[in-house]
């Protein structure tokens, strides 16, 4: 039975794929991925796209002893994405008026903007925030990412005005196979409210894919839903650091709701490489990335191979 693989803004974006234990079609690229012993684990009891470790701010704070007014303070820089009546998740980054997120958020599967502006919406002491995004600014891994591997799937873009109040994640060491992270994110369209912000604690399970010298892909055992792309993937001694973001997950059986296992899992793209630069970039604390644009061209031929996607819609 092949894999298929969702991207998860607003709702189901899907396309085929095979088992990650063999060669894996993904976005029309074939290509050979080989498993650590990571991900030869037993499956856990996580359920992918299920609600059953995923906590609102005032229940993770009391699982993990903490002020929950501190924790949602910490944590506004996860915002959602709003671009016409689709959403995706996204979050401040290094700078408080610099986003990071998923390049499907953003772009739709022939390449077009999903629409002519965007809002970054979050909250802040209880008072919902909108900031609208300068589309001008948007550096994508690709403005095709149906069209190209699922590891190009980022996007850095600027707000045409700092949340001032709000501090931005800052960004994580190098993260490996076996680390503990938490998921933060608002968009989930299966759990709760899109606006409200889920926390999850888990484990990156397996590498996945990897750029030479670039950002890599891991699959992870925290639950997902439609709707929550580009949510932040937390690392570092205080989990503040933003080391990855949620791009989909990939089953070979998307009809029911199972456990962790090497053919039913979420993926997560790192901050690495071109889109570190991306990041660093845009906070003015590097030099722009060369190999980086606002809009670079996809495989045409690999579009050709892909199989039909349709974009999700609230």
């Amino acid at each position: 039975m092949k894999n298929v693989e969702y991207r998860l803004f607003a709702a189901a974006l899907c396309l085929a794929a095979a088992p990650l234990s063999s060669s894996t079609a993904e976005a029309g690229v074939t290509q050979q991925v080989k498993f650590s012993a990571a991900a030869r684990l037993e499956p856990t009891k996580v359920l992918v796209l299920g609600s059953e470790r995923r906590a609102n701010a005032d229940q993770f704070a009391a699982r993990q002893k903490l002020d929950a007014g501190a924790l949602k303070q910490s944590h506004a820089a996860s915002g959602l994405i709003q671009c016409g009546r689709a959403h995706g998740a996204g979050q401040l980054t290094l700078a408080n008026n610099v986003i990071t997120t998923a390049a499907h958020v953003f772009y739709d599967e022939r390449g077009a903007k999903r629409a002519r502006s965007c809002q970054f919406v979050t909250e802040v002491e209880g008072k919902k925030r909108r900031i609208a995004v300068d589309m001008s600014s948007i550096v994508a891994g690709s403005a095709k990412p149906y069209a190209v591997k699922a590891i190009n799937d980022w996007a850095v873009a600027r707000l045409t005005q700092p949340l001032d109040d709000v501090k931005p994640y800052g960004l994580a060491d190098q993260i490996a196979v076996e680390q503990t992270v938490e998921f933060v994110s608002r968009g989930h369209s299966d759990w709760r409210d899109a606006e409200t912000m889920s926390f999850e604690s888990c484990r990156l399970r397996a590498q996945t894919n990897q750029l030479k010298g670039g950002a890599r892909e891991f699959a992870f055992d925290c639950g997902t839903g439609d709707g929550a792309s580009g949510g932040a993937v937390l690392a570092g001694e205080r989990h503040a650091d933003l080391g990855a973001i949620l791009v989909g997950w990939r089953s070979n059986d998307p009809s029911h709701v199972g456990p962790y296992s090497t053919t039913n899992y979420n993926f997560v793209v790192s901050v690495e490489g071109v889109f570190r630069q991306a990041v660093l970039a845009a906070a003015g604390q590097d030099a722009p990335p060369a190999t980086a644009s606002a809009a670079p061209a996809g495989d045409k031929a690999a579009a050709e191979r892909d199989q039909r996607r349709s974009a999700g819609r609230d």
